[in-house]
């Protein structure tokens, strides 16, 4: 069983490696401090399991499990965690794998021998619940978007994306990257998105998002209005039900 360890406190990564050492059929392939490290190790040394701490900065525990869950073969992830009993009794409802710090062996044993992948519903009760609790920043905000590529996990920073765009049940990323706008798809909902990004991002239509850090104002044409984004030669429209918000927001800019 390959395992990848990921906290960021230099202590309880080494306490991990020794524990896993007693572990005749455990191999350590690799250490990460923060969860966008850990994505990009989960790529090039395709763990069995994952020891995740939850409360990191940067990318916390709980959003690198959302990205890990997309890939084609994701890993088994344990949280390590010192939440109260609130929050246990919710990772113990979502039947996912903890562990309590300080770990211990046995525990950390019997959460080897059943761990398991984690699907969407489960990371997204479990955030909901533990975005009150003490260990979480509820200030932290998603900073990355993810994608499939065959690389595995594409992590696209938050500040490069133009806009969204929904088509049936896929949403298009447009992103910023080396001087172009380049398009992923991705399987996120655009309701999820426009939640978990907050004011960050503006609804101008049933099926799009725009960034309001690169929003410049609107153009009219035959068919209607657009948004003028930074970078993007033709940016989506603007619906009816949206125009009059979006004119108000840009007055506001």
């Amino acid at each position: 069983m390959k395992v990848l360890i990921v906290d960021d406190e230099p202590l309880a990564r080494t306490r991990l490696q020794r524990l896993l050492e007693q572990e005749e059929t455990v191999q350590v392939v690799g250490e990460a401090e923060q969860g966008e490290q850990a994505i990009q190790m989960s790529n090039e040394l395709r763990p069995d399991v994952v020891l995740m701490d939850i409360r990191m900065p940067l990318m916390d525990g709980l959003q690198a499990a959302r990205h890990l869950a997309k890939a084609d073969e994701p890993p088994a992830v344990i949280f390590c965690t010192a939440y109260d009993d609130y929050a246990l009794e919710a990772f113990d409802t979502n039947a996912v794998g903890y562990l309590l710090k300080p770990v211990n062996r046995g525990k950390l044993s019997a959460a080897l021998a059943k761990a398991q992948r984690l699907n969407r519903v489960q990371l997204s009760a479990l955030e909901q619940v533990t975005a009150n609790t003490s260990e979480v920043d509820t200030e932290a905000q998603r900073i990355h978007i993810s994608a499939k590529s065959s690389r595995g996990i594409e992590l696209i920073p938050i500040e490069q994306v133009r806009y969204f765009l929904a088509d049936q049940k896929y949403v298009t990323v447009f992103h910023r990257q080396d001087d172009a706008i380049k398009e992923v798809i991705i399987d996120d909902p655009l309701k999820d998105l426009e939640e978990q990004l907050g004011d960050r991002f503006v609804r101008i239509h049933r099926n799009a998002l725009v960034a309001v850090a690169h929003l410049q104002g609107l153009e009219r044409n035959a068919e209607g209005a657009r948004v003028r984004l930074d970078g993007v030669e033709q940016g989506p429209m603007v619906s009816r039900r949206h125009l009059g918000a979006i004119k108000q927001l840009l007055q506001q800019l």
